[in-house]
C-alpha cells in the first residue's frame, strides 16, 4: 500500500507493485463488464434452481421445472415411435402390391427399406447395393429367382439354401469335375460352350452336347437359365462370380452354391416388407412375375456387373 501512488501521466493509481521500474495501473473495469459478470452469476444460481446441477449420492439435483436431458430423449423417442406406429400398422395391413399406390405408405416403406439395408445387406452387397464377386447387384434387372415384390420378399423371407430353413429357396449345381461327372477335357469342352453363348469364345459342339446332357435341365436348352431352380441366364454378360475363362472352369469344375440368410427369422414381417419394397424400387424390380429369365438386351452389358 505503501508503494501505491496516482500516475501523472494517466491520473490513475498503480498497484504498487514494481518490475525493473516498471509499475502496473490499476485501471477499474468497464461498468458493462462488470454488469454483464454479475448477470452471469444470477444466471448460474437460476440455473442451478431450475435444472439439474449438481451431482449428489445417488442422484443429481432435478431442478423445479422437472426437465432432464433423459426425459426430452424418452419423450422424442416415444413422439418418433408414435408416428412410426401409424406407418408400420398401415403396411402390415395393406398387401404387399398396393403400397405403391399410397404416396406416403411408400415414402415410409422406402425410408424404413433403406434404413434396414444399411443395417442387415451393406455388408455383402455394398452401400450402393452394386454387390461384389459372389454378391448380386441388386441395381440391374436380372434375377436368379425373380424380381417382382412377391419373389424379393420370398426371398428375403426363407433366403437362399439357408440350413434349417424347410422353405428356403433350394437348387444345388453339381461339380462336374470334382465329383468326377465329367472328365477334365469334357469340363473344358463344356467351358468352351458356355463362353460362346455370351460370345467370349467360338462354339464347341462336343461341350454344347454336353451341355445338353447335364446342365440343360436346369439352365435350359439355349442356356437362358430357370427361375424356379436359381439358374442364371448365360446367354447375357453379367456374371456373379466372373467371366474369365478360370473363373467359368472353377464353377463347372467345383460348383457354386452360394447361401443368403432368412431374414424372416430375424426380421419382423414389416420390416421385410419395407425391404423388399426398397430393394425393388433401386431400378431392376419387376412388375410381375416371369417364368423364364427374359431376353438379353441387344446393348452390351458391363461385364462388370453382378448376376442378381
Amino acid at each position: 500500500m505503501a508503494n501505491k501512488r496516482v500516475d501523472e501521466a494517466t491520473g490513475t493509481q498503480t498497484v504498487g507493485h514494481e518490475w525493473d521500474g516498471i509499475e502496473e495501473l490499476d485501471t477499474p473495469m468497464p461498468r458493462w463488464w462488470v454488469w454483464t459478470f454479475y448477470a452471469t452469476i444470477v444466471f448460474a444460481i437460476g440455473y442451478c434452481i431450475a435444472y439439474p446441477a449438481w451431482p449428489m449420492i445417488s442422484q443429481g439435483t432435478e431442478g423445479v421445472l422437472g426437465w432432464t436431458s433423459r426425459g426430452a430423449l424418452a419423450d422424442e423417442l416415444e413422439a418418433q415411435e408414435a408416428r412410426r406406429a401409424e406407418a408400420v400398422s398401415g403396411l402390415a395391413a395393406m398387401p404387399l402390391e398396393q403400397v405403391q399406390g399410397d404416396e406416403q405408405l411408400m415414402s415410409a416403406a422406402l425410408a424404413g427399406g433403406r434404413a434396414a439395408f444399411k443395417v442387415n445387406c451393406v455388408q455383402c452387397h455394398g452401400s450402393g447395393a452394386a454387390g461384389s464377386k459372389g454378391y448380386p447387384n441388386l441395381n440391374d434387372d436380372e434375377w436368379l429367382w425373380g424380381g417382382d415384390l412377391t419373389a424379393i420378399q420370398t426371398t428375403l423371407l426363407d433366403g437362399i439354401r439357408q440350413p434349417g430353413n424347410d422353405d428356403t429357396r433350394f437348387s444345388i449345381m453339381p461339380s462336374f469335375g470334382r465329383d468326377g461327372i465329367l472328365t477334365g477335357e469334357q469340363v473344358s469342352q463344356v467351358v468352351d460352350h458356355v463362353m460362346s453363348l455370351s460370345g467370349l469364345g467360338p462354339a464347341n459342339p462336343a461341350g454344347a452336347q454336353l451341355f445338353e446332357n447335364n446342365c440343360a435341365i436346369c439352365h435350359g436348352p439355349d442356356g437362358k437359365g430357370m427361375r424356379e431352380f436359381g439358374a442364371p441366364d448365360l446367354t447375357d454378360a453379367i456374371w456373379l462370380y466372373g467371366s474369365s475363362r478360370d473363373e467359368i472352369t472353377y464353377t463347372v469344375h467345383n460348383a457354386r452354391n452360394g447361401v443368403m440368410p432368412a431374414w424372416g427369422e430375424r426380421l419382423d414381417p414389416v420390416t421385410i416388407k419395407m425391404l423388399a419394397i426398397y430393394v425393388h424400387s433401386l431400378g431392376g424390380g419387376e412388375d410381375f412375375t416371369q417364368e423364364v429369365a427374359p431376353e438379353a438386351d441387344d446393348a452390351p452389358a458391363n461385364e462388370d456387373d453382378e448376376r442378381t
